[in-house]
């Protein structure tokens, strides 16, 4: 992986909204964040291993990292490499213990859930961030009120942008998110 075209992010969420459930991945020291949304079961698997819960039976995450972990295999990290038509790539990279290196295509839900078990670093494309991150608004009262012209809209755009996605109108989904960076990116 080229160091440079890659930064390293922390999950900053699990969450379920009306959409569905999302996990937000942060670029460390900084308030951009990677929206993905993902499906209940991986959403599940993710906050528990986030969380260091433990089930009695394995997921099916801990059955991949079980295997990994016999085979003499590590994950040093993973990384979401790709979006394309609205759609997130990933890849999760594995060394074995005699040195050989594979890459494996993966959805970023899977390479996330890996990567906790493992407690590997998660990278995201710089590409990718500067497409499809957004801004999190200030947690500071006094940056909220120099923000206050721009709530509005950015409001009325998340709520479009919710009925976009429910509706699976992906294009219309990416304009809005595209209008949204705009708007939070300016302040």
């Amino acid at each position: 992986m080229d160091d440079s075209s890659f930064e390293r992010v922390v999950i900053e969420s699990v969450s379920f909204n009306n959409l569905g459930f999302v996990v937000l991945l942060r670029r460390e020291d900084s308030r951009a964040v990677l929206p993905i949304f993902i499906g209940a079961s991986e959403a599940h698997s993710i906050a528990h291993a986030f969380n260091n819960q433990s089930f009695p039976r394995p997921l099916t995450h801990d059955l991949f990292t079980s295997t990994l972990r016999l085979l003499d295999c590590s994950v040093p990290y993973v990384a979401v490499t790709d979006l394309i038509e609205n759609t997130f790539y990933a890849k999760i990279f594995i060394l074995r213990e005699d040195a050989e290196k594979y890459q494996i295509d993966a959805r970023p839900s899977d390479a996330i859930a890996i990567a906790l078990r493992f407690t590997a670093p998660i990278y995201v494309s710089k590409a990718v961030m500067e497409n499809a991150a957004i801004i999190l608004s200030p947690d500071n009262e006094g940056e909220e009120e120099e923000n206050t012209e721009n709530t509005e809209p950015a409001s009325s755009l998340r709520r479009e942008l919710d009925i976009a996605i429910s509706e699976e109108r992906y294009e219309d989904a990416a304009r809005l998110r595209d209008e949204l960076k705009k708007i939070l990116n300016k302040n």
